[in-house]
């Protein structure tokens, strides 16, 4: 039970970090490439710092890794992360389908349904009980 809890805790780590865009940006550029934090916080509309803290979800995310190089922090994207989220995002495709496929089938059943017994008839429809607020068939 331990290990399916921490693997939870890790998919919310990673589709939180993906869910903001400019995070989503910054995992494809390194992916494409190394960048340093400056090179990063140089591309987009915001401070270093706001830079900086993108990059912290990211890391603890595993989506990225940092490695610091002289006074730079090199940001190099981990692949193997997408992979992960993308493989549990199969899995979630997969549970949905199953449950559509089985609301279908039961809609599609020609069989009886709550409404077909034999006190349901064209003549009959429910009316309120003002005494005790509750519907019933005439």
């Amino acid at each position: 039970m331990v290990v399916r809890q921490e693997s939870a805790e890790r998919a919310d780590r990673i589709f939180h970090a993906l869910a903001d865009a400019t995070r989503r940006e910054i995992v494809a550029l390194t992916l494409a490439g190394e960048y340093s934090v400056s090179d990063l916080a140089r591309r987009f509309p915001m401070s270093f710092a706001a830079v900086q803290k993108h990059v912290a979800v990211l890391e603890q995310a595993g989506l990225v890794t940092k490695e610091r190089q002289g006074r730079e922090q090199r940001v190099r994207g981990n692949a193997d992360s997408l992979r992960e989220a993308h493989r549990l995002l199969d899995q979630l495709a997969h549970v949905w389908r199953g449950r559509i496929d089985r609301i279908g089938a039961i809609l599609a059943d020609p069989g009886p349904g709550p409404a077909s017994g034999p006190e349901c008839g064209p003549d009959s429809h429910p009316h309120s009980d003002p005494e005790n607020g509750k519907e019933h068939l005439s």
